[in-house]
């Protein structure tokens, strides 16, 4: 396996983290790059089934580094526990690693989160965990780096400027509680013990060593393409970069290094939160499609919605991250269907216009209808298929149709949640 980039190629929730997981076999250096607590991964190993949140799904495999890039954003408190779990399971934490450029969330930030969302007249669907606020610090040059919990006198004036800020914008907008400093310092003292074990301060040797030997790295992204603060729904988006290019940003290995871009898509797609989803099912067709797909959000539990696979997407996704293939999960909810539709372009109702390129521009969507093409069902349990061949010819015949849609190959489809329900297509 050469270095690879494992992102969503939809609005999240994919089955990004059981291609990582399976990947990251294979790999020396797995990181995850962008996003924080907001993002839920699962991963079914030996009969078990692990929620990651932070941590890098390939976590699970001995003798790998785990880094948490500078991309990302880290609540301590949701990080610890994660951690905790880890060890009950006696899962070894020795290669987990943490970049100090990473942001650290504070409760402010999850306070600010919270009300702004609840006062909000067009809801964004937050997750409330604080990622958008803290995003925002990190951008406006207000936010705590991991590396500041260490050092004492850099920490006390930062929150100096910080705090006169928040505490204005927490009293006066929101009339919430503020913060003093003795209270803040005592925060970053718990969140210093707490992470202080995985901070790594030579991850550039560990990055040049990587280079100079030739090892392999798997980066790891959280939510999707379509929630990509830049490329996504905006404003109905993430706080980060999940697109290819952040892999970069998020991780501090240049472009040179990336061989290989593998998106991740179901065999239909699922949001979350509010926005715009043009083949959104909310019939029994939809609920059917949530039941045996299991579609409640790993972090909030929350319903997702659910709808056809819709090739517009998919091909908009290959474009801005560059997919040198596509991984299609969850191929197997479909075993009961009778027929399965794809969405192939878009239909403006004002003018009859047809499309087959993604609009950018959420306020038209709502005079968008789904253009659908309608292929039959196999109807049969395909969960035990190993390889490409054992598959149904109307599942292959699906599943031809989406990389002729799509524009790219599928080189992995998941059959079901466990490992061994993978087939790698040649």
């Amino acid at each position: 396996m050469e270095n690879t980039v494992v992102i969503g190629a939809q609005w999240g929730d994919e089955g990004k983290a059981k291609i990582t997981d399976l990947l990251a076999e294979k790999a020396d250096l797995i990181i995850r790059y962008q996003g924080g607590c907001n993002a839920g991964h699962t991963v079914v190993a030996d009969g078990k089934t692990f929620k990651f949140h932070l941590i890098p799904s390939g976590i699970l495999y001995k003798g790998k580094i785990c880094f948490i890039g500078a991309g990302t954003v880290i609540y301590p408190e949701v990080l610890n526990e994660e951690i905790e779990n880890l060890k009950k399971e006696n899962i070894d934490l020795s290669g987990l690693k943490i970049s100090p450029l990473a942001t650290i969330t504070m409760p402010y930030h999850i306070d600010l989160d919270g009300a702004s969302e609840a006062g909000a007249k067009n809801k964004i669907g937050t997750t409330k965990k604080g990622i958008g606020p803290t995003y925002t610090d990190k951008i406006s040059r207000h936010g705590i780096k991991v590396q500041d919990l260490f050092d004492k006198e850099g920490l006390s004036h930062k929150l100096d400027e910080i705090l006169s800020l928040k505490n204005k914008e927490l009293k006066e907008i929101y009339g919430l509680k503020t913060y003093s400093k003795e209270e803040i310092t005592d925060i970053c003292k718990k969140y210093a013990e707490i992470l202080r074990p995985y901070v790594c301060n030579d991850w550039q040797k560990i990055y040049h060593d990587a280079l100079k030997e030739n090892k392999t790295i798997l980066f790891e992204g959280a939510q999707g393409v379509m929630l990509d603060v830049d490329w996504g729904t905006y404003p109905y988006v993430t706080s980060s970069n999940p697109v290819a290019g952040g892999a970069c940003t998020g991780s501090g290995f240049g472009p040179s290094v990336i061989k290989e871009i593998i998106g991740v898509s179901k065999a239909y797609i699922t949001r979350v939160g509010e926005g715009p989803f043009a083949t959104e099912l909310t019939d029994e067709t939809g609920d059917k499609i949530r039941n045996i797909g299991a579609e409640f959000g790993t972090t909030t539990g929350r319903p997702r919605r659910c709808g056809w696979f819709d090739a517009v997407v998919a091909k908009y996704g290959v474009l801005v991250s560059g997919l040198t293939s596509m991984a299609v999960t969850k191929l197997d909810v479909f075993d009961t269907f009778d027929e399965i539709k794809i969405c192939t372009a878009y239909k403006d109702t004002r003018d009859g216009s047809v499309s087959e390129y993604y609009p950018t521009n959420v306020n038209i969507h709502k005079y968008l209808e789904p253009v659908y093409e309608t292929h039959k069902g196999w109807k049969s349990d395909i969960s035990r298929a190993k390889t490409y061949d054992e598959l149904p010819e109307n599942a292959k015949k699906y599943l031809a149709r989406l990389e002729e849609l799509m524009g790219v190959k599928i080189s992995i489809i998941s059959v079901g949640p466990g490992r061994e329900q993978t087939i790698f297509v040649k």
